[in-house]
């Protein structure tokens, strides 16, 4: 079972599907809880390494700055991605994490998705439609196992 990054917007579902992922018992890191990031919002690289040098089989989800440096120790970069409709209505919801409540977040997530989104796309293996259900994406990442 190879490595598996899934990347992409706030609003994606990337927590939810990685959640699914564990619940189906695969090992699954969240990089956005747990201490993953430093304090500049970037992946903690030494703890990263040392993660992916422990782990053959992992998949992992984040979206940061620095998360290009690690492409090439993962067999899949997969991009969920979907409408800024669509991830605005999600992150005004959501009552596990209050980032998207706002008028300001709403417009960052506008804007990372006009500008780092693309960057993303670039890097990617596979984009998968993030309107589909959680179980369907589910099965699709595991296909990549």
């Amino acid at each position: 079972m190879p490595r598996i990054l899934v990347t992409g917007m706030s609003g994606t579902g990337k927590s939810t599907l990685l959640a699914e992922l564990a619940r189906r018992g695969h090992r699954t890191v969240d990089t956005d809880y747990d201490g993953w990031t430093t304090a500049d919002g970037l992946w903690d690289e030494a703890r990263m390494q040392a993660l992916l040098r422990e782990h053959d089989h992992l998949i992992v989800q984040g979206t940061v700055e620095n998360q290009g440096r690690f492409y090439d120790r993962f067999a899949h970069i997969v991009l969920l991605s979907a409408p800024i409709d669509v991830m605005i209505e999600r992150v005004s919801r959501r009552t596990n994490n209050p980032y998207g409540h706002s008028t300001e977040d709403q417009d960052e997530i506008r804007r990372n998705t006009r500008d780092v989104e693309p960057l993303l796309r670039r890097g990617a293996t596979i984009e998968l439609d993030a309107r589909r259900s959680i179980p369907d994406l589910a099965d699709e990442v595991e296909s990549l196992l």
